[in-house]
């Protein structure tokens, strides 16, 4: 009996959206408009960066080019929002990382899905892609310094050439 259930997990996790159903474009908007608090309103941005990104994979996948580059650049400009706004609310993201952690989440889960799209995607198709790819990684970097600054500090003291 136990089996059979644990068969079936993944089965019925595989239907599970990966976001709240209430994650719709337009209540996203609506809240992104209402928030005054920076972590949340960046969370919110960064949902609708995340259905963006989703509806560029979808246009790839059924041909539609220059709609999946728009809504790539559209999810990157949502990312970009998202972390100016972290970035100008004054905290120190080493000491409070609310909000840090969890666009770096997202941004590693976003370059996975990136990544992803890029293999499936015709050899000819693929700048857009990798542009966005190679944004998304300057993005990424730049939070990870924020939350991680004694590492970049622990970098400039090595000698150049020594590796570890």
């Amino acid at each position: 009996m136990i089996g059979l259930l644990l068969a079936g997990t993944p089965v019925a996790l595989a239907g599970a959206p990966s976001g709240p159903s209430s994650d719709t474009e337009e209540r996203l908007l609506a809240r992104i408009q209402k928030e005054t608090d920076p972590v949340k309103k960046s969370k919110c941005i960064t949902r609708l960066a995340r259905i963006k990104l989703q509806q560029a994979i979808e246009a790839y996948e059924h041909g539609n080019i220059q709609q999946g580059v728009q809504f790539a650049q559209v999810y990157l400009g949502r990312v970009k929002d998202s972390w100016q706004l972290l970035k100008n609310c004054g905290r120190n993201a080493a000491r409070d990382v609310r909000g840090f952690r969890e666009l770096d989440i997202e941004l590693r889960e976003d370059a996975r899905l990136i990544d992803d799209l890029k293999r499936r995607v015709s050899y000819f198709d693929r700048g857009p892609i990798e542009q966005t790819g190679k944004e998304l990684e300057v993005v990424h970097a730049e939070v990870m310094q924020a939350l991680f600054p004694a590492a970049r500090a622990l970098e400039a003291t090595k000698p150049a050439g020594k590796t570890d």
